[in-house]
């Protein structure tokens, strides 16, 4: 039981999870990180529903996989999993991992602020570790608004107006008020379901591309906002849902960068300028457009991000012979 055991430690950022992989996975093999997803996805996926599902999980869950690095600069590289399958970009979990590399001497501490590469599915993100307090800021991959002000059809609603953005991932953006909702005071349940709305009708109503990377050009989630979105309106509240359903706890890394880059592309924020975001726990990261850029041929940005997590608790997990429930399973 023991020489099959899976070892984790947990954190959360913003009272998002982040179980991360110490011990006890096979290796991964692919000669790019994209290459290293795509194996685990069709090889290695009982292990995923195993350590994020019930009985060990919930349907909310959220990992990191470290595995071998494929570029040069790397100091680090990692897979994200939950409930669907495997993310391309985790702001929560790249804040809480900047923190994990230098607590556990992934790179050496340099004082007072160490640099860790990480290479994610989209790409190396920098992220930038306060040793005194924990705290952390990452520097995204290129980051762009890939559609403005796209109207689609929602059943039961009528015409909605949403952007599609790439932080990272690519997020549908709309105002909860289009729903006749408030992301502060509705209930989660009912945000959950109009986002799921949105997911299916940009789905249904646009392609999805990235510019380089064919693996990266799917929707990911939506994200339901208070309509804030200038730095004068003060701090902005949103409720993230990706995957299958599944809610953030946290603003969403990833969520911010889209956000802030449709910002900017829309004239709502200059380069410099702070923005804060708050999530359904109350926890808050910070957004600021710190460089343009390019992505393929469109024009994109460089978004900070930040953020801390707080360790939780570390645990060992194995599948007792004939635990056909423990292979994992999920209510909703």
């Amino acid at each position: 039981m023991a020489d099959a055991s899976i070892h984790v430690l947990d954190m959360h950022t913003g009272g998002e999870p982040v179980r991360i992989v110490t011990g006890g996975y096979p290796p991964v093999p692919g000669s790019t990180i994209l290459a290293k997803r795509r194996y685990v996805r069709e090889h290695l996926d009982h292990l995923r529903k195993l350590l994020m599902f019930e009985p060990r999980g919930h349907y909310d869950m959220y990992g990191v996989l470290l595995v071998e690095p494929s570029v040069e600069g790397a100091d680090l590289a990692v897979l994200f999993m939950h409930n669907e399958g495997y993310s391309t970009m985790c702001g929560h979990a790249t804040i809480a991992m900047g923190r994990y590399a230098v607590d556990h001497g992934l790179v050496p501490k340099v004082e007072p602020v160490t640099i860790v590469n990480i290479e994610c599915p989209c790409g190396v993100v920098r992220a930038h570790v306060d040793v005194r307090d924990g705290s952390v800021r990452f520097d995204s991959v290129p980051a762009f608004l890939f559609a403005e002000r796209l109207q689609v059809e929602v059943p039961g609603v009528g015409a909605v107006v949403a952007d599609v953005s790439y932080g990272g991932a690519f997020y549908a953006l709309a105002d909860a008020a289009e729903f006749g909702l408030d992301v502060r005071k509705s209930r989660t349940r009912d945000l959950v379901d109009a986002a799921t709305a949105l997911s299916a009708a940009v789905n249904g109503a646009v392609r999805v591309e990235h510019p380089v990377e064919a693996d990266l050009g799917f929707l990911y989630g939506s994200i339901l906002t208070d309509g804030r979105d200038r730095p004068g309106d003060g701090i902005s509240a949103n409720i993230c849902v990706f995957a299958n359903a599944e809610v953030d706890r946290s603003p969403t890394g990833s969520g911010v960068t889209a956000r802030m880059a449709a910002r900017f592309e829309r004239g709502l924020v200059r380069q410099g300028e702070a923005c804060e975001f708050e999530s359904v726990t109350g926890s808050r990261f910070t957004g600021e457009v710190v460089s343009t850029s390019q992505c393929g041929a469109r024009p994109a940005v460089i978004v900070r991000v930040g953020g801390k997590a707080h360790y939780s608790g570390e645990a060992r997990y194995w599948l007792e012979e004939g635990d056909e429930i423990g292979k994992g399973f999920l209510l909703r």
